[in-house]
């Protein structure tokens, strides 16, 4: 046999596989590994960021101001909101959310998951408090009203003008300042009286908002029966037109007081005689600011009122009054209603 005919050993001689062939292996391996943790991980995730929670009613929780994503989530974990803190934490900064938290308080219902949860502090509607402010407050009674209301913050040191807040329920959050809601008020009369002043009746005798506010002060005093404002108003605008003084005793009040304090006692005859800048049985014309802060429904009234003859009104024992055209006939309403005071004493 000759040389070319025996087979050449580098042709059936296997080659050696290269260490780097196990590493690539051992690599992919790895990297499945790896791929398939990360997939359960996120399934995991996922179901604990969906789940429904173990609160069993609606509950208020607040979240104080500056609170990182960690904090919120100890605070909802300790409140029963949510079960899982660290899947909260992970889930929110892997969606890069966790910088859109709010402050505040809300209201979370009852079985919430964590992805509803967040979506409730990241679309920040807090819970809203309501305080009420009665018509017919002067504006030191709605400061100490609003410096007693809880949720509200910074007492307010400086009594607004009287006659500037307009009555009415408010909502806020809670941390709101109380000089907040007072500016609501001063902004709601503003544009209230803006308002009603444009739609207002031909001929009053009233030259300016300032004076419709003085007069709704009065008729907001005088009476609480809401059929009843335009009349009163009607016997106003009447008796400003006939150049006749008003003799309305609140004005009276607010001439001792200033709005201060309850007079805490009946009017006496020297009361109505002694002059003050607001006493309208010695002074002709409207006083010089107004005596409280009046509802819409009072402005309205006067701006609007009742087209009458009546140029008296006493209280007539049912909470309401008594009109009349003539001082006779209101002298005899009074002696009625006399009657009816003595007989309740």
């Amino acid at each position: 046999m000759s040389e070319s005919d025996q087979p050449s050993a580098q042709k059936t001689q296997k080659k050696p596989k290269s260490p780097l062939w196990k590493v690539s292996v051992f690599l992919v391996v790895i990297v499945f590994l790896l791929l398939d943790i990360a997939a359960g991980g996120y399934v995991w995730l996922m179901n604990e960021y969906s789940a429904t929670s173990v609160l069993q009613e609606d509950k208020v929780v607040e979240i104080p101001h500056g609170s990182g994503v960690s904090k919120i989530a100890q605070i909802l974990k300790s409140e029963g909101v949510i079960d899982n803190p660290l899947a909260f934490r992970i889930v929110l900064r892997f969606k890069n959310l966790d910088k859109a938290l709010k402050a505040g308080e809300f209201l979370f219902p009852a079985q919430v998951t964590p992805e509803m949860a967040a979506h409730i502090l990241i679309e920040g509607k807090t819970v809203l408090h309501r305080v009420t402010i009665p018509e017919g407050l002067t504006s030191v009674e709605i400061i100490t009203l609003l410096n007693h209301e809880q949720g509200l913050e910074e007492m307010v040191m400086q009594t607004p003008p009287e006659g500037s807040l307009l009555p009415e329920t408010y909502s806020f959050s809670k941390g709101t300042t109380r000089a907040t809601i007072v500016s609501h008020m001063q902004e709601a009369m503003q544009h209230t009286l803006d308002e009603l002043w444009t739609n207002r009746q031909d001929g009053l005798p009233l030259r300016s908002k300032a004076e419709a506010l003085i007069l709704a002060s009065i008729v907001e005093k005088e009476t609480a029966v809401h059929a009843e404002r335009a009349k009163v108003a009607g016997v106003f605008i009447n008796r400003l037109n006939k150049r006749m003084r008003l003799q309305t005793d609140p004005t009276v009040v607010y001439g001792i007081t200033l709005g201060q304090e309850p007079l805490g006692r009946p009017l006496s005859r020297k009361d109505l005689q002694t002059p003050t800048p607001y006493n309208t049985y010695t002074n002709y014309g409207l006083p010089p600011s107004p005596i409280c802060n009046p509802g819409r429904a009072s402005i309205e009234a006067v701006l609007n009122p009742a087209e009458t003859d009546a140029l008296y009104f006493v209280a007539d024992g049912s909470g309401g009054h008594a009109f009349s055209n003539s001082l006779d006939a209101h002298n005899r309403n009074v002696a009625k209603w006399r009657k009816i005071e003595r007989s309740q004493k």
